[in-house]
């Protein structure tokens, strides 16, 4: 019997959840007050023109560009004076690393492109029950007869575009050497989680701190951390505190209370604990030996 290889599928990126999908035709008076929340969000201009305000800053879209919100990004939508439009707007989970690519982007759809969000519309006109010129609405309900595979078609059709999109921004005829393979893309996050780390020595930061950073969920920070360095997020933060503390402790100016708030541990005797656990000295043995 002849034997066959089953390949195994690399995916890019992968959508885990829709939070809502509209699509309003609004007039110049239009204004939605500035929002941010923990998802991806995408605003397109399908007719007409509109002004996006993200973190501070004001963007235009024209008829047929976009704009990617990432997590936690502060940002508003006002319509262009004068002007009656039409607006594409899908929130949605992504946890792939790849969404990085998309971070404070502003793009112009080509023909196909734009095909991908009227088809992402009318699929999710067949398969929600919702209204699709209020942007407050924050629930979608199906309706009591969805389309067949509805739900599915929309994230499909929501990754085929963001695909689409990178490959026309990054592709060459050469293939494209942007993207990062698995491995380095775990060494990449814990690089990127050990910089947070290091930047915020001298402050608290809890596992809720470094996943709004990084926008990626608790889970898959601990995860991917200790995939790529054998460690906990915390025990290698802590462990950098402690090294911080024997360097300022080795240089005689600061009082172990002093160094103890200033690497913000919540007691003295908390830090010394901490570092007697590490180092099986006391914050003080440890000082005497190294100045003897």
């Amino acid at each position: 019997m002849k034997k066959y290889f089953k390949h195994k599928i690399n995916s890019l990126l992968l959508v885990n959840k829709i939070v809502v999908i509209h699509y309003i035709e609004v007039d110049e008076y239009f204004h939605h007050a500035e929002e941010n929340h923990d998802f991806w969000e995408i605003v397109c201009a399908v007719k007409g023109g509109v002004n996006c305000r993200a973190d501070g800053k004001e963007f235009n879209l024209s008829q047929g560009e976009m704009i990617f919100h990432k997590p936690n990004e502060k940002h508003s939508l006002t319509v262009n004076s004068g002007e009656n439009s039409g607006v594409f707007v899908l929130s949605f989970e992504c946890l792939s690393y790849a969404m990085r690519f998309f971070s404070n982007r502003k793009v112009k759809l080509n023909d196909r492109q734009i095909r991908y969000v009227k088809d992402i519309i009318e699929v999710a006109k067949r398969t929600y029950d919702i209204t699709f010129y209020n942007l407050d609405t924050d629930i979608m309900q199906l309706l009591p007869q969805p389309t067949l595979g509805g739900e599915q078609l929309i994230k499909n059709q929501l990754e085929m575009l963001l695909i689409d999109l990178m490959r026309t921004m990054t592709e060459t005829q050469d293939g494209n050497d942007v993207f990062l393979q698995d491995t380095q893309i775990d060494n990449k996050i814990a690089e990127d989680i050990i910089k947070i780390l290091k930047d915020n020595l001298f402050t608290r930061l809890s596992i809720d701190d470094i996943s709004k950073k990084i926008s990626y969920s608790k889970a898959y920070v601990f995860k991917q951390f200790k995939k790529a360095t054998g460690k906990s997020v915390m025990d290698y933060y802590t462990d950098l505190k402690i090294k911080t503390a024997k360097k300022l402790l080795s240089e005689d100016e600061l009082s172990v209370k002093e160094i103890a708030e200033k690497l913000a541990f919540d007691t003295p005797n908390y830090f010394s604990k901490t570092f007697k656990k590490f180092t099986e000295m006391t914050p003080s043995q440890y000082k005497k030996s190294v100045l003897i």
